[in-house]
């Protein structure tokens, strides 16, 4: 029996510099996304009488208005595994709301809306009378409450491991097309397409190790995969946050001790403290509004990427990649006094004496 999947629209990339590989693209594309270690993510539940919307009957074409409101028993699920993850000791925290304009994920349960959410920050762009994730069937049946821990890894900036390009999986296109366009997920081509088999650029996925048991991969059924070999009787994925799933968020997300941005004073370097895959936060808040350098300067391998939160919307300023060479990446922009930004910073690899630091200037 086909299981009900994880359904997510495809975000249109922003516009970078020429000359840049897929890997560091998908770097520059992953730091836009995943929030600043220490933020606190509050969240909420959608269940007043207006909270509804009309949406297509699967598989007939035709439309009702179904409420977004889930039961008690579902809300709890949901606390629970926002638990679940917070006690791998991720250096973000979660807390529940009551008023939706304080809460940066809002959650509803629309039956035959799919299960869906907003990838990281991308949440910051959605408006604050809509959803950022739906969870839409019942996550208190057995087996389900993977489904609300994939949800809530999506929230914290997760992408489907499924389709790390390091999976090396060669699909039968046209099977899985047929497959998920019938019940449950009455899925059109391009869905599947974003959703199974367009492989992620290399940066944007978790690395050059996939894990076929992470909470972030879908389960798929025989006759789908071609090669791998042992893949070809399926995927199936235990539901529950793997080992290499903990592994990943706390690269991205220290727990307390190393929580939060770092400071960054204009005319002052901090050293970068990283090993080969791991990035920094780095806040300015700058004296003066006026066009600063940010950049890194040793003997890192680095990718930069600097954005400010204005009004409660992402966005980003710069970036750059120093092409794996021995080149500092810098990049210059324009700061306001009384704003704060933060500069992210990526290593790939170092080199000579291995210092690297970040400065702004």
């Amino acid at each position: 029996m086909t299981r009900r999947l994880c359904s997510l629209p495809r975000q249109p990339a922003p516009s970078f510099g020429p000359g840049l590989t897929a890997e560091r693209l998908g770097a520059l594309l992953a730091g836009r996304r995943m929030w600043v270690n220490g933020t606190v993510l509050h969240y909420c539940f959608l269940d007043a009488d207006r909270d509804a919307s009309v949406i297509p009957v699967p598989g007939t074409g035709e439309l009702r208005r179904v409420p977004w409101a889930g039961g008690k028993e579902q809300q709890d699920v949901v606390r629970e595994c926002f638990a679940q993850w917070e006690a791998l000791g991720v250096g973000v925290a979660f807390a529940e709301v009551g008023e939706r304009g304080e809460a940066e994920l809002r959650i509803g349960f629309q039956a035959g809306g799919g299960s869906w959410s907003a990838v990281g920050r991308e949440a910051l762009a959605v408006g604050r009378a809509e959803r950022t994730m739906n969870l839409g069937w019942d996550v208190t049946a057995q087996g389900e409450r993977g489904t609300v821990l994939h949800e809530i890894g999506h929230a914290l900036g997760l992408v489907h491991e499924h389709q790390n390009p390091s999976a090396g999986l060669h699909w039968d296109d046209e099977a899985v097309y047929a497959e998920l366009a019938g019940p449950p997920n009455h899925w059109s081509r391009e869905t599947t397409y974003t959703n199974v088999l367009r492989a992620l650029d290399a940066g944007e996925s978790r690395g050059a190790v996939w894990d076929p048991c992470s909470v972030m991969a879908l389960p798929f059924g025989p006759g789908l995969v071609l090669e791998p070999e042992r893949y070809r009787g399926g995927l199936r994925p235990a539901g529950t946050l793997s080992d290499p799933d903990r592994e990943f968020v706390l690269r991205w997300y220290p727990p307390a001790g190393g929580c939060g941005p770092q400071p960054l004073v204009p005319f002052r370097s901090a050293p970068l403290a990283l090993g080969p895959g791991e990035q920094a936060d780095f806040l300015v808040e700058p004296p003066e509004t006026r066009d600063y350098t940010v950049g890194t300067f040793g003997d890192g391998d680095t990718v930069l990427v600097v954005f400010e939160e204005r009004e409660g919307e992402p966005r980003f300023l710069a970036g750059h990649d120093d092409g794996g060479t021995p080149d500092n990446a810098a990049v210059r922009v324009r700061l306001v006094r009384g704003r704060r930004y933060v500069v992210r910073v990526r290593l790939y690899s170092t080199w000579g004496s291995g210092r690297t630091a970040v400065m702004c200037w």
